[in-house]
C-alpha cells in the first residue's frame, strides 16, 4: 500500500478539515429544518469529499486519513457538547463515515477504469456507492449499541427510506468531487514548482484545520 505523497498531504488535511466542519455546520442546520432526511444529504456531502480525495491521490490511505480527520471533528463535538463517544449523535455518524468509505472503496475496486474517468461513470459509481452505504448503515446498532433512526410510527430505518435522495445527490456530488480532485492535483503541480508556494502550502493546511476547529467550537458554544 502506497503512502500518501507528502506533496498531497496538505490538500488531504484541508479536505478533511472542511468535511469535518461541514458535518457540524450543515448538520446542525439540517437537523433544525430537515431532520428526517439530513442523513441522506450528508451522505452526498461525504461522498463529495471522498471522491475529491481519491481523484487527487488515488491512495487507499488517503481515504482512511480523511475519515480519521472527520471522525476527530465528531470527537471534538463530543467534548464540546459533553457527550460520550457512544452517544448516537457521535458514534453513529462516525460509523456512517466508515460505511461510506468502505462502500466507496468497493465500488472503486470493481468499476471499469475507463468509466471511472468519465463523468457519467462517476455519477453511476456515486449512486451505487450511496445505495450500498445506506444499506450498511442499519448495522450501526451492532457496533455502537444505538439503533439507526427510524421513520416515525414505523420500524423502517430513515437511511433506507430516504435512500433515493442519497443516491440522487451522490449522482451529482461524486463527479463534482472527482473534478475538484483533478483540479487540486493540477494546482499541486503548480505549487511544487515554486519554493515559496510549497512553504506556504504547508502552513495553509494546518491553519485551515485549526480554523475549522475554531469555527466548529464557535457554532457549538455560540
Amino acid at each position: 500500500m502506497r503512502k500518501i505523497p507528502k506533496s498531497y498531504l496538505g490538500f488531504v488535511i484541508i479536505l478533511g478539515a472542511v468535511w469535518g466542519f461541514s458535518e457540524a455546520a450543515l448538520g446542525m442546520w439540517l437537523r433544525s429544518c430537515a431532520s428526517l432526511y439530513s442523513g441522506a444529504i450528508m451522505t452526498g456531502v461525504a461522498l463529495f469529499f471522498m471522491a475529491s480525495g481519491w481523484y487527487l491521490t488515488r491512495n487507499l490511505l488517503c481515504m482512511g486519513f480523511l475519515i480519521l480527520i472527520t471522525s476527530l471533528f465528531k470527537m471534538f463535538d463530543a467534548l464540546l457538547l459533553s457527550l460520550p463517544i457512544q452517544h448516537g449523535a457521535i458514534g453513529n455518524p462516525i460509523f456512517a463515515f466508515f460505511t461510506e468509505g468502505i462502500a466507496f472503496l468497493i465500488l472503486i475496486a470493481v468499476f471499469n477504469q475507463k468509466l471511472k474517468q468519465k463523468s457519467g461513470g462517476q455519477a453511476l459509481m456515486g449512486g451505487m456507492t450511496a445505495l450500498l452505504a445506506v444499506n450498511l448503515f442499519p448495522l450501526v446498532k451492532y457496533v455502537t449499541g444505538v439503533p439507526a433512526c427510524v421513520v416515525p410510527g414505523t420500524g423502517y430505518p430513515l437511511s433506507l427510506y430516504y435512500a433515493p435522495l442519497a443516491v440522487f445527490l451522490s449522482f451529482l456530488t461524486v463527479p463534482l468531487g472527482a473534478w475538484v480532485g483533478v483540479k487540486s492535483q493540477s494546482l499541486e503541480t503548480i505549487l511544487q514548482s515554486s519554493r515559496i508556494a510549497r512553504k506556504l502550502s504547508f502552513i495553509f493546511s494546518p491553519g485551515t484545520l485549526l480554523l475549522c476547529l475554531a469555527l466548529t467550537a464557535l457554532i457549538r458554544l455560540g
